[in-house]
């Protein structure tokens, strides 16, 4: 009875934070602030025959030995995750095999006796020479590690508060930051010098809202690497990077945005609303989906396998919601640890 007792209070009090679909497209992965782990089948999930049962994970294992996860990527081999504590891959053979390991781990340098700051996002950046992560966190600071040898071969420093997101730039050679301090940075990722370009959106009349603080948790780029896109306590704007100007802002009034994705000709994000807001780049809305969560931490589109070709949204609940057409909510997998 306790151990039932103790699931339905961590099933009611959970969020997952991040997710990702495994190299095949078959399944997908999501972590929570209980630091675990848990493996859905998208195959046994989109079956016609397909059941309550069917929408379980199919594993369930500890990622984390204390804390929660904020951040979980995917290579052809491994499953990164990252939150509290050392960022960590797994194999994703032996997790199909139910026998997950850690292969590597790779720890952020210390600033002093007691900081552990934590990890809230990682990109894997795959280069001729070699295969490099980055990772961004409570340390104000983006490090990058040579993922072939463990070796940290750079830093990058100049933000005042702590990383929520980066992204990529120019096929690897930049990397584009958002902070708690109010600014977008740009980085040469093979440089430690200070940051090319700063973007400060909370000091530009059309995306600022006061009301709703400087701090820009959501950062992402177009597929030509000409367009930015941003938000979080000021508005969800594009940002035209040979002019460094803002062209157009995304509004949702009393909702900061946590995060934000291209996606084909158009733009998709979440926040603090239960929806999911598909827009024109124009910044005008194209449709909103309801959500189970009340709040979006992330969202995902398989693009493996045209037959699981999904959209998920993870937040504040213990579901994921599915969308096979994007338009509307399908059915939701539920996060029950095994």
């Amino acid at each position: 009875m306790q151990e039932q007792s103790l699931q339905s209070r961590q099933l009611y009090h959970m969020t997952i934070f991040t997710q990702c679909f495994s190299p095949c497209g078959k399944y997908v992965a999501a972590a929570n602030n209980y630091g675990q782990i848990a493996i859905f089948s998208l195959v046994s999930a989109l079956s016609p025959e397909a059941n309550e049962s069917s929408r379980l994970p199919i594993y369930c294992f500890k990622g984390c030995k204390e804390g929660a996860i904020y951040c979980l990527t995917s290579t052809d081999t491994f499953l990164i995750s990252a939150g509290e504590g050392d960022i960590c891959a797994w194999k994703w053979s032996d997790i199909h095999n139910k026998a997950p390991k850690i292969i590597w781990s790779l720890s952020l340098p210390k600033k002093g006796v007691f900081t552990n700051p934590e990890v809230n996002s990682i990109v894997v950046d795959k280069q001729e020479q070699a295969t490099r992560l980055l990772a961004g966190g409570g340390d104000n600071d983006i490090h990058i590690w040579n993922m072939e040898n463990g070796q940290l071969e750079n830093t990058l420093q100049g933000h005042e508060d702590y990383v929520h997101s980066i992204c990529l730039k120019n096929n690897g050679r930049e990397c584009v930051s958002a902070s708690e301090d109010g600014t977008v940075r740009i980085w040469d990722a093979r440089s430690s010098s200070e940051a090319v370009h700063i973007l400060e959106p909370h000091k530009t009349p059309m995306c600022g809202r006061p009301e709703m603080g400087k701090w820009v948790g959501c950062v992402a780029m177009d597929h030509g690497d000409d367009w930015l896109i941003c938000g979080g306590g000021p508005k969800l704007s594009t940002w035209h990077l040979r002019s460094l100007t803002p062209t157009a802002t995304f509004d949702t009034p009393g909702s900061c945005q946590n995060f934000v994705m291209y996606h084909e000709e158009n733009v998709i994000s979440g926040g603090m609303k239960p929806c999911v807001n598909h827009w024109y780049v124009n910044g005008d809305l194209k449709s909103q989906v309801p959500t189970t969560s009340s709040s979006i931490y992330n969202i995902a589109v398989n693009t493996v396998l045209d037959q699981l070709r999904v959209l998920s949204v993870v937040g504040n609940s213990c579901k994921i919601d599915v969308c096979t057409n994007f338009g509307y909510k399908a059915f939701s997998l539920k996060f029950v640890p095994s």
